[in-house]
């Protein structure tokens, strides 16, 4: 686009209708209520917290067992407590979220 740093080389085509979107495979006219076989976000949202939750119990076991010696690698029990850490806190966030969207209605209704 530029001939040189300072200069810019002038395009004559205006703006307007030329932008593409910048999803193209995404049409926002079709775009509307979901298929009735996808997922409802309750149904998400607790398959969600069933996964945390069995992060949770075997980072917990995976702590016992090295306590117990059964565990001799360190480094697995860490990856445990590492990604049932990571898990929650993303709950935590999506909970945050979902609050913060909830309080968002109550003040648009009022």
């Amino acid at each position: 686009m530029y001939s040189d740093i300072r200069t810019p080389v002038s395009n004559s085509q205006p703006l307007g209708d030329t932008v593409q979107p910048l999803n193209p495979g995404i049409d926002p006219k079709r775009m509307g209520p979901q298929k009735a076989d996808a997922p409802k976000f309750d149904e998400m949202l607790k398959g969600f917290l069933t996964d945390v939750n069995h992060m949770q119990n075997y980072a917990d076991e995976s702590i016992q067992k090295m306590v117990a010696g059964e565990i001799k690698d360190v480094h697995q029990v860490m990856l445990a407590v590492g990604e049932a850490k990571v898990a929650f806190n993303l709950m935590l966030e999506i909970r945050n979220k979902t609050m913060d969207a909830y309080n968002e209605l109550i003040k648009m209704r009022g």
